[in-house]
């Protein structure tokens, strides 16, 4: 692949501070040991959905790149190929579903935060299996790990006002547990 743009590393300001968080590395992010499978499906996928969105490469090339990156035989693949394949199959979907919660144009959002915010779309929509909470939390922290300094907030809003959309059932099972607050 000629135009494809280098893997990204994480930026030095992601902590788990929490009591009982997995551990974390010099940079601050969570040490690969501690990541499941998914996690790390998750952050292969982001890279790839930036060469799609920065490089404008092939899905089957970027593909076949991000395969033979260190550490992916540890991530979950199947995940993997739903979130690349599914994310760029399903773009034009996946935009209209995020484009009236931005103040701004689409064009204008950082493609890591953009690629992030179709994954926490997406996995709303198709991976049922992964609790709505766990799929914004997931995604908060893969854009405070490769995004902006404030882009996981911008995430954080854009994927909260998804939930009540693609997950309404589970998202309203939850307010009236009290585990989340109106408005």
């Amino acid at each position: 692949m000629s135009d494809n743009p280098q893997i990204f590393a994480p930026s030095a300001k992601a902590t788990a501070s929490q009591p009982g968080a997995a551990k974390t590395a010099s940079t601050g992010t969570t040490k690969s040991s501690a990541k499941s499978g998914r996690s790390r499906s998750r952050e292969f996928a982001l890279q790839g959905l930036y060469q799609f969105l920065v490089g404008n490469n092939e899905a089957a090339d970027i593909d076949v790149f991000t395969r033979e990156l260190s550490g992916f035989h540890k991530s979950d693949s199947v995940h993997y190929d739903a979130l690349l394949y599914g994310c760029i199959e399903q773009r034009e979907i996946l935009d209209s579903r995020i484009e009236p919660l931005l103040d701004r144009k689409l064009h204008e959002i950082s493609p890591i935060e953009h690629a992030v915010m179709w994954m926490g779309a997406y996995e709303f929509e198709h991976c049922i299996d992964v609790p709505w909470r766990v799929v914004l939390n997931e995604y908060i922290e893969l854009a405070k790990s490769f995004g902006g300094t404030d882009g996981h907030k911008y995430v954080n809003g854009v994927l909260n006002g998804l939930a009540p959309q693609l997950r309404a059932l589970e998202v309203a099972s939850d307010r009236a547990k009290g585990k989340l607050r109106e408005g």
